[in-house]
């Protein structure tokens, strides 16, 4: 038994297949998600969706959405998305350090926008650099 898991981005369709399980950044955790599971719908941070695939991990950078489980499929939709095997570790490295650098320097405007923006783009390139390391 497997699951059949889409994760649609508002340009593209990132993965479109069958999985034994998934594990989804919902914003209260980890999920994980087997075949048999309750139906139901989740929001999703910014984070690395796991998917096991014949035995290996392969993982997907997420940019925040929802998910729906039903009837053994899950479907995503993100507001962004990258495979992590496409993804440049050395450019991801390099933008979660702009992006920390950046961060530390808004932590003392009053301008809460700014800081918003700031955790955001920490978030973003993290879950970017996360997902090349935890690809097989």
């Amino acid at each position: 038994m497997s699951l059949t898991l889409r994760v649609l981005a508002p340009d593209q369709s990132v993965f479109d297949g069958t999985a034994e399980e998934v594990i989804l950044p919902s914003t209260t955790g980890l999920l994980g998600i087997l075949p048999g599971h309750i139906s139901m719908v989740t929001a999703l941070d910014i984070g690395v969706l796991r998917v096991l695939i014949d035995g290996n991990w392969n993982s997907i950078a997420l940019m925040g959405g929802f998910a729906e489980v039903e009837d053994n499929e899950v479907t995503v939709l993100v507001n962004g998305a990258e495979l992590g095997n496409t993804i440049d570790a050395s450019i991801a490295e390099a933008e979660l350090e702009k992006a920390k650098t950046e961060f530390v320097q808004v932590q003392d405007q009053v301008n809460s926008t700014e800081k918003v923006k700031a955790q955001q783009n920490l978030n973003r390139a993290r879950a970017r650099l996360q997902a090349t390391k935890s690809s097989n």
